[in-house]
């Protein structure tokens, strides 16, 4: 092979160089996206761009309802699905080969959920007691809220909510299964939904809708679907229901606002605008951002905020 020229060298390095540096090209997202979470997420932002591009991690909690998380792991491992325990994480079993968990006996029995890493510090990080009356206010499927009802030790009362009806009967059918039954399921199909219950929650969880680009690997068409106006459409909902959510939360208790989202400005920014608008009535206490390059699970973020 022919020797290069120092100029042809110093070409092909530019060339290479330029290649790292444009990680919109190499790692194949829109334009406006890379843009968005560069401005944001700053010197992170390109260790955040390649992580989301990742295969993510398969991981279960144990319900501790019905089991223990190492009695779980043995039973897995008979059932032939191989596991291992994640620091951190007392419920929590990762997969170390991709299987097909839905059809195990474990499973169908109630013995675990599927639910990443950086969703399973939710609940803990909401600091819940048997006996309280908590309202999971933007519940879905309701993966959180079998999570909340665990930590309850099934003691108490847990109204879960959610705008979609589909979405709340898939619920009922996990909490058959799960062994719960201090649930209540209520769709919000008028602002007198949330009206009814001011004031009454020893903790309201605030799952917010947001542009989901902490979990970009679980659906990576999403970034050929999401627009920079839908976003803004997504700032503007969360704000609305901060304010009208929370006045579920009764003095001395705790609301707490969780995103998918990895931009401060669906995340920490929010909340510091409820803050200010709020002046006097809640008190900031802490927050969490966590960034898929740090642990391999999903991005996420959440706040704690006291009613006074």
């Amino acid at each position: 092979m022919p020797e290069l020229s120092p100029l042809d060298a110093k070409f092909i390095l530019n060339q290479r160089q330029a290649a790292k540096k444009n990680i919109a090209i190499e790692e194949s997202y829109p334009d406006w996206m890379y843009q968005l979470i560069k401005e944001e997420l700053e010197n992170k932002a390109d260790l955040v761009l390649r992580a989301l591009n990742q295969r993510a991690e398969i991981v279960l909690r144990a319900n501790l309802l019905k089991t223990q998380r190492d009695i779980l792991q043995k039973k897995l491992e008979i059932e032939g699905v191989l596991t291992q325990k994640v620091e951190g994480l007392p419920e929590a079993l990762k997969l170390t080969e991709r299987k097909n968990v839905f059809i195990t006996k474990a499973f169908k029995e109630g013995l675990f959920e599927m639910q990443d890493g950086s969703s399973q510090k939710v609940v803990p990080f909401m600091k819940i007691k048997s006996g309280m009356r908590i309202v999971d206010a933007c519940a879905g499927a309701g993966g959180k809220t079998l999570h909340i009802a665990s930590h309850m030790q099934n003691k108490g009362k847990v109204i879960a909510m959610d705008i979609e009806e589909r979405k709340l009967i898939e619920l009922k059918r996990r909490l058959k299964r799960a062994g719960v039954d201090i649930v209540e399921a209520r769709l919000i199909d008028s602002t007198k939904v949330i009206k009814r219950l001011e004031g009454v929650a020893d903790r309201v969880l605030l799952d917010a809708p947001c542009s989901g680009l902490g979990v970009l690997r679980r659906n990576p068409d999403s970034k050929w679907k999401m627009t920079l106006e839908r976003i803004e459409e997504l700032k503007k909902i969360q704000k609305n229901i901060l304010q009208d959510y929370s006045s579920m939360v009764k003095r001395g208790g705790y609301l707490i606002y969780a995103t998918c989202s990895i931009l401060p400005s669906e995340n920490k920014r929010q909340v510091d605008q409820f803050l200010k608008n709020n002046q006097g009535n809640w008190e900031f206490e802490e927050d969490l951002s966590l960034l898929p390059h740090q642990d391999k699970f999903d991005g996420f973020y959440m706040a704690r905020l006291k009613r006074l």
